[in-house]
């Protein structure tokens, strides 16, 4: 992938173009060879099996920001 962050005049950083249109293209590439059933069979396998909990926490501190906050400030909830 080009570093597009560096061009003169491409707008990139907090609403970074270049890392959306990357984003999109991955997921319509994924959609298009038809592999969303085999993989949300494979989400709901795993979140029926032993690492549920693992997979959970893993959600939960995704959903709770930045992780290098987690470092700065210990005591936020986890």
């Amino acid at each position: 992938m080009d570093d597009k962050s560096n061009k003169p005049g491409k707008v990139e950083g907090e609403g970074s173009y270049s890392g959306t249109k990357d984003y999109n293209e991955a997921t319509a590439r994924f959609l298009k060879k038809g592999k969303v059933d085999k993989a949300a069979q494979e989400a709901k396998r795993a979140l029926d099996s032993a690492e549920a909990a693992e997979l959970e926490a893993a959600e939960a501190k995704g959903r709770a920001g930045d992780p290098k906050m987690w470092e700065k400030n210990p005591s936020r909830p986890k």
